[in-house]
């Protein structure tokens, strides 16, 4: 039971929005060496995942409050975090044990990366600003979730941080594609978290949790989703330019129209009906995977 509560505590399938985007950097790495290092992309995974789980973790702790009037307030799959915390299962203690556990191999992994595999004088800055994001994402002092800056915090860590840093880490170097492929995969993953803040909008505003939906609004967040599925769609066919696989375009077009579908619900308010607001965030989650991984066929079937 204790271990069904820490891997419900991580999240394990929400792990695919950091790994897919890594793997991507890894593999347009590949493509412009002709190589890859398999050890540094296996410990370099794993630091990524950790940043995330650091994030995840202090997530349950911090955001407490918030969780155990969201699952009453507004009941939603996606809305509440875990329950593991509100029901008591796991102790916070514990949790922040864990966390400090998980910093410090984190940290462990960037060292090995920085001077054994010697993958570049940036590497560390790279790792640490990651651990920063996920850590201080909902911890205050920083509470960025909280602040309006939570979603900027969220585009870096989980687009361009991680899909340039898993390119560095075998290059040695910064290029325009990964920086570029990077932006469709920061909108999409902020999307994720936008329309997630929909059900947790009442508890949100009885605590104080100032995110973006908050200060802005509903309608306007609903805007913001759809000018986000605009410029996802725009800098992903930019990219086709800069060197991206045609294919990657052609496996993306499913993903667009059901990202328009979503975006045009968004903006007639279905946001307000319960029920498909909750097949609105499974379907953005969707959506964000399905432009990673367009862009990841597109590299390897080229």
């Amino acid at each position: 039971m204790v271990l069904k509560d820490w891997l419900l505590l991580s999240r394990i399938p929400f792990l695919s929005v950091m790994i897919f985007p890594y793997l991507l950097g890894s593999l347009l790495a590949a493509r412009a060496l002709g190589a890859l290092n398999l050890s540094v992309l296996f410990f370099g995974l794993w630091g990524a995942v950790l940043v995330q789980l650091v994030s995840h973790y202090s997530g349950e702790v911090y955001d407490i409050e918030e969780d155990r009037l969201s699952i009453t307030l507004e009941k939603n799959f996606f809305t509440g975090g875990s329950q593991v915390l509100v029901e008591n299962r796991i102790s916070k203690k514990n949790v922040k044990i864990i966390i400090g556990a998980v910093v410090l191999l984190a940290l462990a992994i960037g060292c090995m990366l920085q001077f054994y595999f010697k993958t570049g004088k940036w590497t560390l800055v790279l790792g640490l600003s990651g651990i920063i994001c996920g850590l201080f994402y909902s911890k205050p002092p920083l509470r960025w979730v909280a602040k309006g800056w939570g979603e900027l915090v969220i585009a870096y860590t989980f687009g361009w941080l991680a899909v340039n840093a898993a390119y560095y880490i075998q290059t040695g170097r910064f290029d325009i594609l990964p920086a570029l492929v990077s932006i469709p995969v920061s909108c999409a993953v902020v999307n994720i978290i936008l329309i997630n803040e929909y059900p947790d909008y009442p508890a949100d505003k009885l605590t104080a949790k100032d995110n973006l939906l908050v200060r802005i609004g509903k309608k306007n967040g609903a805007l913001l989703y759809a000018s986000l599925v605009i410029i996802t769609a725009a800098t992903f066919f930019l990219a086709l330019n800069c060197g991206l696989s045609y294919i990657s375009a052609v496996i993306y077009c499913p993903v667009l129209i059901i990202s328009v579908i979503v975006a045009g619900r968004m903006l007639k308010g279905v946001y307000n009906d319960r029920q498909k607001l909750e097949k609105m965030c499974l379907m953005t989650i969707l959506i964000s995977l399905g432009t990673s991984l367009s862009l990841i066929l597109g590299v390897l079937i080229k």
